[in-house]
C-alpha cells in the first residue's frame, strides 16, 4: 500500500508541471456547476479495529480491499456509492492469558462493504480539491471451514458508520486521482463468540487508505 500511495504521491508532483505546459487559467479543474456522474476504481489498505482477532487469524491485522462505484458531484456537494471485497485465508485460534493460539483449522473470511457517503468538495476550481464526508454503509461478513461444526461457520450483514477525508487531484479535464482516509465502526458482527469475544473486540472496522482513481467530467 505504501507503493502505492508513493505512485500516486508522483502523479500529484507531475500534475502541476503539465497544466503549466497549457495556456494560463486553463489547468485542468472540476467542472461541476451541473451534474457529474464519474466512475471510481480504487485498492484500500485496512488496518482493523480488532487487532488482536486479526492478528490471532491470519497473522496479521490490516488487509487489502479492492473496489469501485459511482461519484456524483454538483456544485461541490458529492454522493458516492461503492462496493468492495476483501478475502483472506487463516486459521481459527483462542485466546489464552492474552496471548492467540492457532487451532490449526483453516478458514476462510471475507468482508463485502457496500457503502454510501456523502459530503463537500473545496476548491474546485483548482487542480486540487480536499474533500470531506461522512456516510453508512451494509457490511457482509462470511466466514468458513471445512472442518466447521454446526454453526461454527458465519454469514451476517450489519449496518456501519465512517467519515472520511481527502483530495482528488485532476490530472484531465475527463480523469483523476485521489488519496483518502477513512474510519469505519462496524458493531454487532465481532464480539458475539470466539477469539473477539475473549478479546473483547466488538468492531470489524477500522482506518484505511484509499487510492483511487477517477473516470468523468
Amino acid at each position: 500500500m505504501i507503493k502505492t500511495v508513493l505512485v500516486v504521491l508522483m502523479f500529484c508532483t507531475v500534475a502541476s508541471p503539465v497544466a503549466a505546459q497549457q495556456a494560463p487559467g486553463t489547468a485542468p479543474t472540476e467542472e461541476d456547476d451541473e451534474l457529474s456522474v464519474r466512475a471510481v476504481g480504487f485498492v484500500v489498505r485496512q488496518q482493523f479495529a480488532a487487532k488482536t482477532t486479526f492478528d490471532g487469524v491470519f497473522g496479521q491485522s490490516d488487509g487489502r480491499f479492492f473496489g469501485g462505484g459511482v461519484l456524483l458531484v454538483e456544485r461541490g456537494v458529492f454522493l458516492e456509492l461503492t462496493i468492495s471485497h476483501f478475502e483472506k485465508q487463516g486459521s481459527r485460534a483462542y485466546l489464552f492469558n492474552g496471548q492467540a493460539y492457532s487451532l490449526g483449522i483453516p478458514l476462510k473470511a471475507t468482508v463485502t462493504p457496500f457503502e454510501v457517503s456523502a459530503g463537500y468538495r473545496f476548491f474546485r476550481h483548482s487542480t486540487i480539491i480536499p474533500y470531506l464526508g461522512v456516510g453508512i454503509g451494509s457490511y457482509g461478513y462470511k466466514e468458513t471451514s471445512d472442518f466447521a461444526n454446526a454453526g461454527d461457520d458465519v454469514d451476517v450483514r450489519h449496518a456501519g458508520f465512517l467519515v472520511v477525508g481527502g483530495a482528488e487531484v485532476r490530472l484531465h479535464r475527463l480523469i483523476g486521482i485521489a488519496v483518502d482516509v477513512q474510519r469505519t465502526r462496524i458493531s454487532g458482527i465481532l464480539g458475539t463468540a470466539g477469539i473477539s469475544k475473549d478479546a473483547g473486540e466488538d468492531d470489524l472496522g477500522g482506518t484505511s487508505i484509499r487510492a483511487k482513481v477517477i473516470f468523468g467530467r
